[in-house]
């Protein structure tokens, strides 16, 4: 395993592989990762991992500061589940002074988390094409658990033409449920006995949608229940949407998908399941 700080070092190493996959994280790696990247080198030979806390998707009352960090501890793992490359920039790597440019995505990117995360969606967009233009790698691979920055991925490489093709893998989660996330090391004992509330929220859903419901008020009402009798009242939103648009249909499609954004004490959750 090649371990890069630098653009330049990587694109020289990064010629030696004819194929290569590619797992972008922020660390604080957790076993949902650790899948991509174990399916990246079985589908491609090789894979390209990076580890970088982007600042420029972080809004100034969120929890970049705070963020979990422990890279020793990540290329240990990666290293363990077989990465070929891994590119640890800093901030100033890949935002030099005088950088400008930012990549605003419509559509998709403007619904649920782009209205409650102003700017989220246009640094995630902006850091992944760099991330592209620097690894080039032939697949690039995202978590279902972050549904609506796969859909935002997906479009703007559709409609800029970078030539990667973009693999989403099912969530992981814990025994009890629980998408496994990064922030979630971060929930007190408290939070945590409730938060697997979330996938019990989105289970109900499913079942009335598959009983035949297709009353989107009734199935967001379900889900908010089930979040307020378990204690997590603090709802960002509880919705279903299409999967494709994001946008909210009244009936719901077939191509139905739910999804939550809810506060557990300090930490912000999100969790969807389609229908």
């Amino acid at each position: 395993m090649q371990i890069f700080e630098t653009i330049g070092a990587l694109r020289a190493a990064r010629t030696a592989y004819p194929a290569l996959g590619f797992v972008p994280t922020m660390g604080f790696l957790h076993e949902g990762h650790l899948g991509l990247v174990r399916r990246a080198k079985a589908e491609n030979g090789a894979v390209a991992v990076s580890i970088f806390v982007n600042p420029t998707q972080f809004g100034p009352n969120e929890d970049y500061a705070s963020y979990p960090r422990d890279p020793e501890r990540d290329l240990a793992l990666l290293k363990e589940a077989g990465a070929d490359l891994v590119f640890l920039p800093t901030p100033d790597v890949l935002y030099p002074p005088g950088s400008a440019t930012r990549i605003d995505v419509g559509g998709v990117a403007e619904e649920l988390e782009g209205q409650s995360r102003p700017g989220h969606f246009s640094g995630v967009a902006t850091v992944v094409t760099k991330l592209f233009n620097i690894v080039q790698p032939q697949r690039a691979y995202f978590g279902q658990k972050d549904a609506q920055q796969c859909a935002v991925v997906r479009r703007f490489v559709a409609d800029l033409d970078i030539p990667v093709e973009i693999v989403v893998c099912d969530i992981a989660r814990e025994s009890d449920g629980l998408a496994r996330s990064s922030r979630n090391v971060r929930l007190t004992s408290g939070s945590r006995q409730k938060a697997p509330a979330l996938f019990q929220a989105l289970q109900g859903a499913a079942r009335l949608f598959r009983n035949g419901e297709r009353d989107v008020e009734i199935l967001e009402n379900a889900m908010r229940a089930v979040l307020i009798e378990a204690g997590l009242p603090d709802i960002d939103y509880a919705t279903v949407v299409n999967a494709d648009t994001f946008c909210r249909e009244q009936p719901c499609s077939n191509n139905a998908l739910a999804l939550l954004a809810v506060r557990a004490g300090e930490v912000r959750l999100i969790d969807n399941m389609p229908l």
